[in-house]
């Protein structure tokens, strides 16, 4: 391979990558709505226009990078998903720390475990120097969640002790 294909293979986006997320959704989604059937006929229709809104756009990414493969601007590789290889120790520290919320989660309840995930994810995405403003974050992230998802509209998730103890307050 000369030189100048070298350059050519280089520059050319990593379609797969890039199509990692967008098909994980396209199946969550699809499975969503086989999970749909019992509920209230209104969060039938919220779910389905969400989902529907999100498929399509997922198909149109997917359209723009089977274009990008046709007219040779993308390369069907995994390339880019490693790279750069410095961040590779903080995804995988994220992936785990998104596995142990889903475990926690049951135990320790939404509010707690969403604000222990939050503050972890930006300590290790952001660095330690801004712990103060990491921690006023979360916070304020999580009450906001507990009180618009479990207090406005009386979601089922997960009860922890901080969900019981506002129970029992209020």
């Amino acid at each position: 391979m000369t030189k100048k294909n070298e350059n050519i293979d280089t520059e050319r986006k990593s379609i797969s990558s890039e199509l990692l997320l967008p098909v994980a959704a396209l199946c969550f989604t699809i499975y969503y709505f086989s999970t749909i059937t019992d509920v209230p006929w209104t969060a039938q229709v919220s779910a389905v226009i969400v989902g529907s809104i999100l498929i399509l756009l997922v198909l149109l990414f997917i359209t723009r990078c089977i274009r990008a493969l046709y007219t040779g601007e993308g390369a069907f590789n995994f390339d880019t998903l490693l790279e750069p290889r410095s961040f590779v120790g903080k995804r995988i520290a994220l992936l785990a720390l998104t596995i142990g919320y889903i475990f926690a989660v049951s135990t320790l309840g939404f509010t707690i475990t969403t604000f222990f995930f939050l503050s972890l994810a930006m300590l290790l995405l952001g660095g330690r120097q801004k712990w103060r403003i990491i921690l006023t974050l979360s916070t304020i992230l999580t009450l906001g969640g507990y009180l618009i998802f479990i207090v406005a509209f009386k979601t089922r998730f997960p009860a922890g002790p901080f969900e019981k103890l506002m129970e029992g307050l209020f």
